[in-house]
């Protein structure tokens, strides 16, 4: 184990949650300091701003934008640490460059998302939110549903890793056939079939989005690949706004081509474009898949953890770069 390092200041970014206590908890135990941004995430600016103020030795991000101006502005930054999985918020390519370590908690939250994937699909066979708001609305009307069998329909899974496993492990239990598309697909292990994405969207009643966000995968689904649906299906997106392209969601819809959309996310979050508002067939969730009280106080101790670990000399238990300067399971600095 590598000595430890003198005491450092910790920035935490943003926070989804009411506190911060979970975080202070951990990096104040390890003896450093906790500075707190803003819990709604702030603009790359206002974070680039508050490193120059702090010169943290780690960083601690939810949602916020964490720039390559930021990551370059203090000299003493070892670590970006992300509260989630997804990466498109940090400049890791800088991080890299400047020997800075870049990491996430890539396992925290397999459960929920898979669950809420599989509830958004239940959601929309059983007619449960379009039920829900007739009856609210006074209209009291059983011949008018329209519903479906699930174990008839077909389910692609777009991503295979462990959210996708764990979402087509749930989904087997109703019965339905499962198809799975993965650029890098698992070798002799059993599960579903794996096919081409073209081949997945022409043979899928549901279409269900794991995936990061990349430049690669941004509106990896558009107007060209929802109309390799067959029609009246639904797409189901967990993972990231930019994946989609809303106008063509929007499209489909109107057109009567796709039933219905799921989505958890959106490229415009927080806002909501009113074309998706006016649809029947849409069901919104405020980016919460990832969300349950176990799930959210894992992410927040984990992650912190981590940052101690950098910043003792310790590797980093989920390294997503490997610093310039620095051996691959090294947390020294260059």
């Amino acid at each position: 184990m590598n000595p430890p390092s003198r005491p450092g200041t910790v920035l935490l970014t943003d926070h989804a949650w009411p506190d911060d206590a979970v975080e202070r908890s951990v990096i104040e135990k390890a003896g450093h300091t906790l500075v707190t941004g803003p819990a709604d995430p702030a603009s790359a600016e206002a974070i680039e701003e508050l490193v120059a103020e702090h010169r943290p030795a780690a960083i601690l991000t939810c949602w916020a934008p964490v720039s390559a101006t930021a990551i370059g502005t203090s000299p003493d930054l070892r670590i970006v640490a992300r509260l989630g999985v997804g990466l498109d918020n940090i400049a890791v390519g800088t991080a890299t460059e400047r020997g800075v370590w870049v990491t996430n908690v890539p396992d925290y939250c397999v459960e929920e998302v898979s669950d809420h994937a599989v509830g958004m699909v239940l959601a929309w066979t059983r007619g449960l939110a379009v039920s829900d708001r007739e009856v609210r609305a006074g209209r009291w009307d059983p011949a008018s549903a329209r519903l479906r069998r699930l174990s008839t329909l077909t389910c692609g899974i777009v991503g295979y890793g462990r959210i996708g496993r764990a979402t087509a492990r749930k989904l087997d239990a109703f019965g339905c056939r499962i198809l799975a598309h993965d650029p890098h697909p698992p070798k002799d292990a059993p599960g579903p079939e794996m096919v081409g994405l073209e081949e997945l969207l022409r043979r899928s009643d549901v279409v269900i989005l794991h995936v990061p966000l990349t430049p690669r995968t941004h509106h990896l689904i558009g107007t060209e690949q929802l109309e390799l649906m067959p029609p009246g299906g639904l797409l189901v997106n967990v993972s990231r706004g930019g994946l989609v392209d809303t106008d063509a969601v929007v499209k489909a819809l109107d057109d009567g081509h796709l039933d219905g959309a799921a989505l958890d996310v959106l490229e415009s979050e927080p806002h909501v474009p009113t074309g998706l508002l006016d649809q029947p067939g849409v069901l919104l969730t405020p980016h919460i898949a990832f969300s349950s009280d176990a799930s959210v106080t894992e992410l927040r101790r984990r992650a912190a953890e981590e940052v101690v670990r950098i910043l003792e000399g310790e590797a980093p238990a989920h390294a997503c770069n490997t610093p310039r300067g620095l051996p691959a399971g090294s947390g020294e600095p260059r």
